[in-house]
């Protein structure tokens, strides 16, 4: 009997109907795709930063030889 926390109230999800359990699931599945596609968020942010580093470098380059 797992209790779980939802409004600042405790809930047995033993005792949810189908319709919670199903709700909970979904909204238990948005929160770790969210969170999944928050961590990539952040990966490709890096990314991005460490290729922004890379072309202002190689265009400074690109101007010292001209």
């Amino acid at each position: 009997m797992p209790i779980i926390k939802i409004d600042e109230k405790e809930y047995d999800t033993d005792q949810l109907s189908t319709e919670a359990k199903n709700q909970l699931v979904s909204l238990q599945f948005v929160d770790a795709e969210l969170q999944r596609l928050n961590a990539q968020s952040a990966v490709l942010q890096t990314a991005r930063m460490s290729y922004a580093k890379a072309l202002n470098e190689a265009l400074a380059a690109q101007q010292v030889l001209n």
